[in-house]
């Protein structure tokens, strides 16, 4: 029998905890943590995906702090934005959501984060200092997937571990974790040869591409772990799911799996970057 790793179940889970801790924090040093989400531009998806943030800090008693920005803002302004929250020592967190509108230097703004307010593991330190087994807030996605295997007791180490996918929020990082792990490590991408001879290999499968369905049941081995940290419109994910569920030892769902973990793990992050403050 698969087992399921129910990131749905450990998120809320969680949140019991966060609650606890956030009410300590309120009484100990008489305010809650406040994450601040910056979104520059009207992409309703972004926007969901900023109320739903909102949402989990409202369960958990934190406080979130809306910094909306139009489409037209450059990068300068936004620099600016964030630095403005770095220097306030009410936030104790700071989101830029992804994408950010393509005139925009991204990555100069995700650097500019305080690396103690980068709660969503985006900027190059934090990725340096993860990958190195130092002190850290791991990008989100990666990090929840992380603390599923964790909490099921999926073992990692010395087995292989095959990501597909190489984004700077998730493939990069998720290898970096596996590897700290010590799990042995292969990337794969769009220029990858053979891509399903390496699957073929893995103990442990990362699906991070974007396609939906586009790895097939029939390149996973029996007894594998499936790990799918996509979601589409379809309601599926980037891997063909449902003719594994019977043959591999545990697998994320889809929907309910990976995703809630991402979110609960922003929160999670937001509450120890206060109790460090």
């Amino acid at each position: 029998m698969s087992k399921i790793l129910d990131g749905k179940f450990l998120a809320k889970q969680t949140e019991e905890d966060l609650k606890a801790r956030v009410s300590d924090l309120k009484k100990k040093k008489g305010f809650v943590p406040i994450l601040a989400t910056v979104l520059v531009g009207s992409d309703p998806a972004s926007a969901t995906y900023v109320k739903m943030k909102g949402n989990a800090c409202d369960r958990v008693g934190m406080k979130s702090l809306k910094v909306e920005l139009p489409e037209e803002t450059t990068t300068e302004i936004l620099l600016s934005k964030i630095e403005e929250l770095n220097i306030n020592p009410e936030i104790h967190g700071i989101l830029l959501q992804h994408p950010v509108p393509e005139h925009i230097d991204e990555r100069s703004c995700f650097d500019a984060i305080d690396i103690k307010k980068d709660v969503d593991g985006v900027t190059c330190l934090g990725f340096g200092n993860m990958s190195m087994n130092e002190s850290a807030f791991g990008s989100c996605t990666p990090q929840g997937i992380m603390r599923l295997l964790d909490y099921y007791d999926v073992e990692i180490s010395g087995k292989h571990a095959v990501v597909v996918g190489r984004s700077p929020i998730l493939g990069k990082p998720m290898a970096m974790m596996l590897l700290n792990k010590n799990a042995t490590v292969t990337i794969c991408h769009s220029r990858t040869q053979k891509l399903e001879e390496h699957i073929k290999k893995a103990d442990l499968i990362v699906g991070a591409v974007g396609i939906p369905k586009f790895i097939k049941a029939d390149w996973i081995q029996d007894g594998a772990v499936v790990i799918d940290a996509g979601f589409h419109p379809e309601k599926c994910g980037d891997i063909d799911l449902e003719p594994l569920i019977n043959r591999c030892s545990a697998y994320t769902p889809v929907p309910g799996g990976v995703g809630p973990m991402t979110i609960n793990t922003l929160i999670l992050q937001t509450v120890e970057a206060c109790e460090n403050s």
